[in-house]
């Protein structure tokens, strides 16, 4: 640790970064009854801190290594760091890119001086073929976590929370993606404030320092959850493990509801759009300070505001689940109009925030709706148990993940008489010809009984299909999705389905 601090207290960052604030947050302060500070990482040029280890890296090439330039693989925040690192010390830098990576994103570094390769369909393939540039021009690789400058570079965003908040600090809460942030600010807090407690956060769905240290020494995950792709990565550092593992108190894991909640606590305080990696170290804040009550101030890093807009559509949504502010229910009622007045009736005052229905022709109805609460987690189990009470049968919708990003959108279709169908949750590379690629993946047998996708901003789709095969032929079935390749989870028993779709 005593080489990671030195290199922390004499990195060399602020030649393109900025030292970004540490605001205060009054109404999330208030909501959790201590103070909270936000560290703006999201306001440094490249609006991430990823700049800081990307020029830290490069600012110690010599001459030699600069005239062969440098050459990294990312499709997100990295990638624009080491460009405009590289521009600012007149180095030609390549930057490896999936062909999946938005367009968006592929002219920010161009935009930055950056020349773009496209190649592969995945990082994994840009990491590789990065790799093989590096070794045909000698040109530097630089990693996005896995390096002692960068994770000193990184380290410095720590340096300036203890200078701007010399009074005590009972916690701060680090992003965790590959671990080079976490590493760094963990590695000179510990040095400076040894009282100061650590905490890691990851996305539920991206747990590879959790499921490291858990191990015992770096794990790769099967696969990774994307909503949070800034932090979205199998396998942690060699480097960063050894400092996490020995460093950090704790690792709080976040799910997608907590983080869009974070993303709306951050712009309702200091009016700024995180993107949804940027938001989980508030996100794990929250839940943390959920566990320990106290006085003492806590603070979390914002480390990025790099977000597609058109995501910030599914952010509001699922942000009303994830404060509490809002409960899906799948409610069943006898299927006639007085039964529907009695019900709006039981729920005393309470606003509807949607409400889907069709008729059954069996004498059922089963609607699903979404009901506004005040914030209290509690309520949304008090509202379910009062209309059980009151003869209604209920399942709590609130953390179906199918529910939330398909059904709601499809009640009103349901095919009863169709047995033997099963139901899959994928995620579609977002790109022209994947839908195509999945048909062609399906034998001339097999139907597809059910197919939806909803655009979300990101760089996958989320998609829920149905097919139905002989009866013989299900091993079948799995072994072709299998090979096709999309990251997939059958969703056959899911409730929502059994209730909506079935």
């Amino acid at each position: 640790m005593q080489e990671t601090v030195r290199r922390i207290l004499t990195a060399r960052v602020y030649d393109v970064a900025v030292e970004t604030p540490l605001d205060a947050m009054p109404r999330l302060s208030a909501r959790v009854e201590r103070p909270v500070l936000l560290k703006r990482e999201d306001l440094q040029p490249v609006f991430s801190f990823k700049v800081r280890g990307a020029y830290n890296r490069i600012a110690h090439l010599t001459d030699a290594e600069l005239a062969k330039g440098v050459i990294c693989a990312s499709a997100g925040n990295h990638a624009q760091g080491v460009a405009l690192s590289a521009s600012k010390r007149g180095a030609k830098s390549t930057i490896v890119m999936p062909t999946t990576t938005p367009d968006i994103k592929v002219a920010a570094v161009k935009a930055l001086g950056g020349t773009v390769v496209l190649h592969g369909e995945s990082f994994d393939d840009a990491n590789a073929h990065a790799r093989t540039l590096e070794a045909k021009t000698g040109a530097t690789f630089v990693h996005p976590f896995d390096d002692p400058y960068v994770i000193a570079g990184q380290g410095t965003v720590g340096l300036e929370i203890l200078r701007q908040h010399p009074d005590p600090l009972d916690a701060v809460f680090i992003p965790i993606g590959g671990g080079g942030l976490a590493a760094g600010v963990a590695a000179i807090i510990r040095f400076l404030r040894p009282e100061t407690k650590i905490i890691g956060v990851e996305p539920v769905e991206a747990c590879s320092m959790k499921a490291a240290i858990a191990a015992g020494e770096v794990y790769t995950l099967d696969q990774v959850g994307l909503f949070a792709d800034g932090v979205a990565v199998r396998r942690v550092g060699d480097e960063t493990f050894r400092l996490c593992r020995d460093l950090l108190d704790d690792i709080v894991l976040v799910d997608t509801d907590a983080i869009c909640a974070a993303v709306k606590d951050i712009f309702d305080d200091v009016r700024a759009v995180a993107e949804p990696s940027g938001a989980v170290a508030l996100a794990g804040l929250k839940v943390w300070a959920s566990r320990n009550p106290g006085t003492g101030a806590l603070a979390a890093i914002n480390s990025g505001a790099n977000v597609n807009f058109d995501r910030l559509r599914h952010v509001a949504e699922r942000a009303q689940i994830g404060l509490g502010t809002e409960a899906l229910l799948a409610v069943s009622m006898p299927d006639d109009r007085a039964a529907y007045h009695r019900f709006l009736n039981s729920l005393q005052g309470r606003s509807i925030t949607e409400f889907n229905y069709r008729f059954s022709g069996n004498g059922t109805a089963q609607i699903f709706v979404g009901i506004a609460l005040s914030g209290d987690r509690d309520e949304r189990h008090a509202l379910c148990a009062t209309l059980r009470e009151a003869g209604y049968g209920v399942e709590d919708m609130s953390d179906n993940e199918i529910a939330k990003l398909h059904v709601r959108y499809m009640v009103g279709g349901r095919a009863p008489s169709l047995t033997g169908e099963r139901l899959f949750r994928f995620e579609f590379p977002e790109r022209p010809g994947a839908f195509l690629k999945f048909m062609n993946s399906l034998q001339p047998a097999w139907n597809l009984t059910l197919f939806h996708y909803r655009n979300h901003g990101d760089d996958v789709g989320r998609v829920l299909a149905g097919i139905h095969a002989p009866d013989d032929q299900y091993a079948a079935v799995t072994t072709a999705l299998d090979t096709l390749g999309y990251p997939y989870i059958e969703e056959t028993m899911n409730p929502a389905a059994r209730l909506f779709l079935a």
